[in-house]
């Protein structure tokens, strides 16, 4: 088998290959070594494509015809995040450019919020790089085969929230305490600590451990991006009685 970095060959090709590949797997990296030693590893574990290599979409549609037809698309974003503007508009650029081929994220982060926007944004896996090569390559298999992968870390997480309804209030009581709702929706709207705790008749110092809390669950380093990650998740708004309704 050989890999092909932005058309040109790496490695050793076999001259007497009885077997060309019909579709190929393209791998979309702006780092030229991580891009190359990635498709490396997979072409080593003989998976039935062809295993391509380009720093964009771009570069590969200017070969596209050298290659066979695309089978998938792995677009590796390393450590950016899903809900960095240029990051999300590129993969809902290739979901709709490509929209018969699933595109498969791999990125760092085992984030919820992350995996949940990039799936909105039509992703059809999210892959965190912290998984073996194997698992790797099983999860672009369930994407070729029609299915969806996520990480098994978020699994339980997603399934709280599937099962928690359609409205922001009920989603928000699936992942936190009635109380941390509330402090939630306090911090969505960009309250003090010291308003929080006089709205909802709380010691400042118990709101602030309900932030540490919160802070944790969404794996967030302050309070802005508390509001951040919890705006991206559920973009709706919590209506004036949101929170009251959570104690029920």
């Amino acid at each position: 088998m050989t890999i092909e970095q932005a058309g040109n060959v790496i490695g050793k090709t076999l001259p007497e290959l009885p077997f060309l590949p019909e579709r190929s797997l393209v791998i979309i990296d702006s780092r030229a070594l991580d891009r190359q030693c990635l498709a490396q590893s997979i072409a080593t574990h003989k998976v039935d494509m062809r295993v391509l290599a380009f720093g964009s979409m771009e570069e590969w549609k200017q070969k596209r015809h050298e290659h066979p037809p695309l089978a998938a698309i792995l677009l590796n974003i390393g450590g950016k995040k899903v809900g960095e503007p240029a990051v999300s508009d590129e993969i809902r650029k290739m979901s709709s450019d490509f929209d018969t081929t699933p595109v498969i994220v791999l990125a760092d982060s085992d984030d919820l919020v992350q995996i949940m926007k990039a799936l909105e944004c039509g992703a059809k896996g999210y892959i965190p790089s912290s998984v073996s090569i194997d698992v790797c390559i099983e999860a672009i298999a369930l994407a070729l085969a029609g299915g969806i992968f996520v990480p098994a870390s978020s699994v339980f997480a997603m399934r709280q929230l599937l099962e928690s309804g359609n409205t922001v209030a009920r989603p928000l009581a699936g992942m936190f305490t009635a109380r941390q709702a509330e402090v939630v929706e306090a911090l969505r709207r960009g309250k003090a600590n010291k308003i929080i705790a006089y709205e909802l008749n709380l010691r400042e110092s118990t709101v602030k451990v309900h932030i540490r809390n919160i802070m944790k669950k969404v794996k967030a380093t302050n309070r802005t991006e508390v509001a951040y990650k919890i705006n991206d998740l559920f973009p709706g708004d919590v209506s004036a009685d949101g929170a009251n309704r959570l104690e029920h």
